[in-house]
């Protein structure tokens, strides 16, 4: 189960702990748990600030505590603030619009951006894929969206426009709209230099805050006759 540590605390030495969060981040590189991390400044007291920590579970939480550099890092965090510090440990019940969000994080910056190192914080690794492009009704592993991806960034320059997103429960209905520029080999069709466009519909379903399954629908015939193929 994903879990959130919410961390409130003054300070009017926001930029010295923002060096030492800085310098934390720097030195457990590789090592730490933490997924995601935000700051919220209270807009009616200026010295009122919230970190919002998001870690895959609890007991990866308990990993990033226990290292030697989180301590250190806490002691100065607590020589900076006015007071000592409030923690609010939760688990995470719901998140429909953190998993849209995963969701355009996929899209934007794994996908269009090029990120696939990110693959791992998105995807399951027992992932399962449906794609009407492959040959086989579905594939498991979250190594088929890396080759998939690195045969498409291969073949186009391309970015999605999120026309519409659906949550629902686990699911996250994505429709969009694909523009790529046929740069490369594309199924045995050499670089036309040809700017194509598609429309198609994308159904991530998820378990424990990671895409543990996606459906994939697209209009490959109309990206096939922009390229001459048909």
């Amino acid at each position: 189960m994903k879990f959130v540590q919410i961390i409130d605390y003054k300070t009017a030495r926001f930029d010295d702990m923002n060096a030492v969060m800085d310098k934390w981040v720097e030195q457990t590189k590789g090592r730490r748990t933490t997924g995601h991390a935000l700051t919220g400044k209270d807009r009616t007291d200026s010295n009122h600030y919230v970190d919002i920590v998001e870690f895959p579970s609890y007991e990866e939480a308990m990993k990033n505590s226990h290292l030697p550099e989180t301590d250190k890092m806490f002691q100065e965090m607590v020589a900076l603030c006015d007071g000592m510090p409030s923690f609010t440990d939760l688990d995470v019940v719901r998140e429909e619009q953190l998993n849209a969000a995963t969701a355009r994080r996929f899209f934007h910056e794994i996908a269009a951006g090029g990120n696939l190192d990110a693959i791992g914080e998105v995807f399951a690794a027992d992932y399962i894929d449906h794609d009407i492009a492959n040959e086989e009704e579905s594939e498991t592993g979250m190594d088929v969206i890396r080759r998939d991806l690195t045969m498409w960034r291969g073949a186009f320059d391309f970015t999605f426009e999120l026309d519409r997103q659906i949550t629902e429960g686990d699911d996250v209905v994505t429709l969009w709209t694909w523009s790529g520029k046929h740069k490369g080999d594309f199924q045995g069709i050499p670089a036309t230099g040809e700017q194509c466009t598609m429309t198609g519909t994308t159904i991530f379903r998820y378990e424990d805050a990671k895409i543990k399954e996606g459906w994939w629908h697209f209009d490959l015939m109309r990206l096939m006759r922009q390229l001459g193929a048909m």
